[in-house]
């Protein structure tokens, strides 16, 4: 049970078309998920990005894109400078109709040092926050905007 990833599923009202580009444009990335300016969503793309804990601490998020299959998955690794372990995040979209199922997996959450700040726990919080609230809302104003 330990060593099972963490997943999360949302279906949104929006194409896979959109949902790709909400997860792997920079500039749309930056509006629900982190201000990466070095992201492309092309295989072996290195790139680099900081969140910072409740207590303050600052860590450097360090990622190598693995898979890109536009409008179908997204993966890559995610590991922290200065730290051992190593973890994968992967997006895979599903259309429903004229929905999209995100299903968003982060696997190896068990390699990182058994610190609170890398508790599964923080990372299903993060995650419920980013997937669950933040792309929906973007999504949702983007559709708005679209109608207005």
């Amino acid at each position: 049970m330990k060593n099972e990833p963490f997943v999360i599923e949302r279906t949104f009202n929006a194409s896979p078309e959109r949902i790709w580009k909400a997860i792997s444009d920079r500039e749309q990335m930056k509006q629900w998920y982190f201000d990466i300016a070095a992201f492309k969503p092309e295989i072996g793309n290195e790139f680099e990005f900081t969140g910072t804990s409740p207590d303050g601490t600052v860590y450097v998020h360090k990622c190598k894109v693995i898979e890109s299959v536009p409008n179908k998955k997204l993966k890559y690794s995610w590991r922290y400078d200065g730290h051992p372990g190593n973890s994968f995040v992967t997006f895979e979209l599903f259309p429903e109709g004229d929905k999209t199922k995100l299903r968003l997996t982060h696997e190896g959450l068990e390699t990182f040092p058994a610190i609170k700040d890398f508790a599964k726990e923080n990372f299903a919080k993060g995650w419920t926050s980013l997937i669950g609230t933040s792309l929906g809302k973007f999504l949702e104003k983007q559709l708005s905007n679209k109608t207005a």
